[in-house]
């Protein structure tokens, strides 16, 4: 008999992949649920791709309501039935969130749709195409870098959209909306997912042009994931005049566009472009402050009062000091898509490109810099990096959400076993750190960071602590590599006191303020932080009263 694969929930819950029989058995389910809905004047559409834009995308379509009162769409969240992501979907039809969030609207909205309204059911089956009258594509377009600090290397990942688009345009009925909402590369709309979506329409004898239509999000991991995809404004625009309608339409009905109106643009690229600008232009004032950071701990300067300083003037009230890299999903990588698009998908030869990729590079290279200051801080106790304990607490790339996508933290935690130290790792919004557990084929196979460093086998046995005190036991140092509420609380003597000794103590993103760096140096501890420079002088101060008191 047949070994049948399964697919493992982050809990532990283990799902078997369909087989070829369940199929019609699953496209029946939807056709009877489909037919329901059609009854009750509801439109159906397919959201592509659960991940963490489209699972709660698809939750906040399915809880819109029309003039009425009543709801307005019947949704159906489809994801490709593999071993790594099938799990979501049996979730799902329990009403079950497929992450794990801070925001605890995520669980509510989607168990009311699922168990409640009924709006909202999960699928494997492509299939389900044939049925929607609109579909939202939320498939990944990664950015695949070939090198650490130089993104021109790098290519956008475009396989698995370009499939799906292929397969929407085989099943879908012709009058059906497709929109884009995934970050793609700039002309990607037009010159790459039109053409795909004219031939099938032609292959199937379809005349009329396929209504496609793009619409970035804006969504922000955290407290308010979900008012940041429904109560936030949006960007849009279609391929035609009627695509563009139906797309403003759309989107009225289902987001809060009342209160946060819709920017509609002339073209896609428009759009397309519109979101790389956005995110470029964050990452790289991100990147302008990693040198003044650096300048910052060479002279005496404490780059967290710099900041606090200018962000009284309105002007530049949304300067922020970049941590250890600043992670996320997007503005590590966007701009690469479009330095890449300007050549592969709009066919220009010349070199126009110059502070977006330095930008990605400077970013990418930044959390190397945590990683030596730890070597240091251990070296000021006599103690070797090497065999070290080192307790990294935070593994998410900001404060208080459990996104470990693009982390500094990750860089720091395989440089410094690259250097010889053993690391632990705790997160409060974290059971799993994926890109180290599953480093062999995440985020796809060959393409883990660790391919960059040495010594990384072992981080395949990284396993997030999940008590913050008993992991301390013995750390030779502790990382603060993220603004989690329970780290900006530590205190000093309990921290030192479940060590059980003096230890070095690295801050990464201005947790630490004076006091209690003073109290690290009164229990013997040593204190680095990237960009706070000030850090000798409290050193040689609170040296020097400990002194005072001996005497």
């Amino acid at each position: 008999m047949a070994h049948r694969e399964v697919s493992v929930s982050p809990t532990g819950q283990r799902f078997p992949i369909p087989e070829a029989a369940d199929y019609a058995k699953e496209f029946a389910r939807l056709r009877k649920l489909v037919d329901r809905h059609r009854r009750e004047g509801r439109e159906i559409v397919v959201v592509v791709g659960l991940g963490f834009v489209g699972a709660v995308m698809a939750a906040v379509v399915a809880d819109s309501t029309g003039k009425n009162g009543k709801p307005g769409k019947f949704v159906i969240g489809m994801q490709r039935p593999s071993t790594r992501s099938f799990w979501k979907i049996p979730l799902l039809n329990r009403g079950i969130a497929p992450m794990k969030s801070e925001d605890p609207e995520v669980d509510v909205i989607i168990r009311r749709c699922v168990n409640e309204k009924k709006t909202f059911a999960a699928t494997y089956t492509y299939d389900a195409l044939r049925l929607a009258d609109v579909v939202i594509v939320d498939v990944q377009c990664d950015y695949l870098k070939e090198s650490l600090g130089n993104c021109r290397t790098g290519a956008a990942d475009m396989e698995a959209l370009e499939e799906s688009l292929g397969i929407i345009a085989e099943r879908i009925p012709p009058s059906a909306l497709v929109l884009i909402e995934t970050t793609v590369a700039p002309g990607t709309t037009e010159q790459v997912a039109y053409p795909i979506m004219k031939r099938a329409f032609e292959q199937r004898g379809i005349k009329s042009e396929p209504l496609l239509a793009h619409s970035y999000e804006r969504v922000m991991p955290g407290r308010n994931y979900v008012g940041s995809i429904r109560d936030f404004w949006r960007v849009c625009s279609g391929v035609n005049d009627e695509a563009k309608a139906r797309v403003v339409k759309f989107l009225g009905e289902v987001l809060n566009t009342a209160k946060y109106p819709l920017t509609v643009l002339d073209r896609p690229i428009e759009s397309e472009t519109a979101k790389i600008v956005e995110n470029s232009y964050r990452a790289t004032i991100l990147a302008f402050l990693d040198e003044w950071s650096l300048f910052a701990e060479r002279n005496g300067v404490d780059l967290k009062k710099v900041i606090e300083a200018i962000k009284v003037r309105p002007t530049h009230s949304n300067i922020i000091f970049p941590g250890p890299g600043i992670g996320g999903y997007c503005l590590p990588k966007d701009g690469g898509l479009g330095v890449w698009a300007y050549k592969h998908v709009l066919g220009w030869d010349d070199e126009i490109f110059r502070v977006t990729p330095l930008a990605i590079d400077i970013n990418d290279m930044r959390a190397l810099h945590a990683a030596e200051l730890t070597r240091d801080a251990l070296r000021n106790m006599g103690r070797p990096i090497a065999a070290a304990e080192v307790l990294l607490l935070g593994a998410a790339y900001r404060e208080d959400v459990g996104d470990t996508r693009y982390s500094g933290a990750e860089l720091v935690v395989r440089k410094l076993t690259e250097m010889g130290a053993d690391l632990r790792a705790h997160d409060p919004y974290l059971d799993h750190w994926w890109e180290f557990e599953a480093q062999d084929f995440y985020p796809k196979p060959g393409h883990s960071l660790g391919r960059f460093f040495h010594r990384q086998e072992r981080l395949k046995g990284l396993r997030i602590e999940s008590d913050l005190w008993k992991a301390m036991k013995d750390a030779d140092a502790i990382v603060l590599a993220a603004r989690h509420a329970p780290y900006l609380a530590l205190d000093p003597d309990r921290v030192v006191k479940a060590v059980g000794k003096p230890c070095a103590i690295v801050d990464c993103f201005c947790i630490l303020d004076d006091a209690k760096m003073r109290r690290y140096f009164e229990l013997g501890c040593e204190v680095k932080g990237m960009g706070r420079g000030h850090i000798q002088r409290i050193k040689e101060s609170a040296r020097k009263q400990t002194r005072k008191g001996r005497e």
